[in-house]
């Protein structure tokens, strides 16, 4: 049986296939992890009007919609954009597989005071469903992929149970 894909799990999947095993096994880290909780307070603190964390059938939990056809992703920092690219790019790709079209979006880095702009190509189509069907290889394993050390391994949340 394939486990439904969220946006978090793509997010690993650009980051790291043994956080993404881990995510999907639940195997948490992240409760007592600083760089959670500074995002988690960011979160908090960041577009306050906004209706926040809108969830669709448990798969994608955007931001917040500021005007209609846009939707947002606040990330705290650039240093793994391209994860955050892709996590949207699969928002913009569930969306239209609901029959939602003509749909854009921005991440935005409040800390930055900068946002990006994000779309959905049809090659992006094409690399998204390879993604899907690799991450269902992934979580489906038995075991974890060998860990690969990243310049962003020392502030994962899982760096114990890779390194240690």
């Amino acid at each position: 049986m394939e486990k439904q894909i969220n946006g978090t799990m793509i997010y690993y999947y650009i980051v790291c296939k043994r956080k993404l095993w881990y995510f999907s096994h639940s195997i948490c880290m992240e409760q007592e992890n600083e760089n959670v909780k500074i995002g988690k307070i960011l979160d908090e603190e960041s577009y306050r009007r906004e209706e926040k964390h809108i969830n669709i059938d448990n798969v994608i939990s955007i931001d917040y919609i500021k005007q209609k056809g846009i939707l947002h992703e606040v990330k705290k920092s650039r240093k793994i954009e391209d994860a955050g690219i892709w996590q949207v790019k699969y928002y913009l790709y569930y969306l239209k597989q609901k029959g939602l079209t003509d749909i854009k979006a921005k991440i935005d880095y409040p800390l930055l005071r900068q946002n990006l702009e994000v779309e959905l190509s049809l090659e992006d189509e094409t690399e998204i469903q390879r993604m899907l069907d690799e991450i269902n290889n992934i979580v489906s394993g038995k075991i974890p992929a060998i860990p690969v050390k990243i310049s962003i391994c020392k502030s994962c949340a899982y760096f114990d149970l890779c390194y240690i």
